[in-house]
C-alpha cells in the first residue's frame, strides 16, 4: 500500500473482529517500531503486547469513564502499550536539550504512528488511547521505576468501517514565511 494511502485511509478502530493476531504479525510492526527515528537514536520506547482477557480488563479499568475505547481495550485481541524510559530523549550528558524537557513524548508518538500506520497496511485495526490513569495501568503492567506508560492501543482485525472525519483546511494549519498577523 502507498504511504500516502495508507495515512489518507486509516481510522480509528473501536470494534474488532476475535480473529487472533499472529505473532509474525506482530513482530513486523515492531519492525517497523524499531526502524522509526528517535532522539540521537536513544529508542527510549518499550512495549507491553497484552493477549490475556484479564489484563485487558484491568488495562480497560484505567480508562477514565468518557473514554469510548473502554469496549475496544477488553476485547481486542491484543492490546499494545507503549512505554518510555524518562531521562533518554532530549538529553545529553544527562542534561535536557530543548526548553520541551523530556523529549519521550515525541519519540513514542512517532513509533506508535509507525506502528499504526504499518498495521493499517496490514489490515489491523488501532486507535491511539491516551485519556486513562497511567500510574495505575503502570501498576497492572509492572512497569518499573524510570519508566512510564504514555498511550495504548487496542489491535485486531477491524469489525466496523467508520466515516472519514472531517480534516482542517491547509490554509488554516499552514503559513508561509510568518504567523499571519
Amino acid at each position: 500500500m502507498d504511504v500516502f494511502e495508507t495515512i489518507k485511509n486509516r481510522k480509528s478502530i473501536r470494534k474488532y473482529r476475535t480473529t487472533p493476531v499472529g505473532e509474525k504479525t506482530v513482530e513486523t510492526l515492531f519492525e517497523a517500531v524499531r526502524l522509526t527515528p528517535s532522539w540521537a537514536n536513544t529508542q527510549c520506547w518499550r512495549f507491553v503486547v497484552v493477549r490475556d482477557n484479564s489484563i485487558k480488563a484491568q488495562m480497560a479499568d484505567t480508562l477514565t469513564p468518557t473514554n469510548p475505547s473502554g469496549t475496544a481495550i477488553r476485547n481486542a485481541p491484543v492490546v499494545i502499550v507503549a512505554c518510555a524510559e524518562l531521562g533518554k530523549s532530549g538529553y545529553k550528558r544527562g542534561e535536557v536539550q530543548t526548553d520541551k524537557g523530556d523529549w519521550f513524548m515525541f519519540d513514542v508518538g512517532l513509533a506508535m504512528e509507525s506502528l499504526t500506520l504499518v498495521a493499517h497496511a496490514l489490515g489491523l485495526g488501532t486507535v491511539h488511547v491516551g485519556l486513562f490513569d497511567a500510574r495505575k495501568a503502570a501498576e497492572v503492567l509492572s512497569v518499573p521505576d524510570g519508566f512510564c506508560v504514555v498511550e495504548m492501543t487496542p489491535l485486531g482485525y477491524p469489525d466496523e468501517t467508520p466515516p472519514a472525519r472531517p480534516r482542517k483546511d491547509l490554509s488554516e494549519i499552514v503559513f508561509y514565511e510568518k504567523w499571519p498577523q
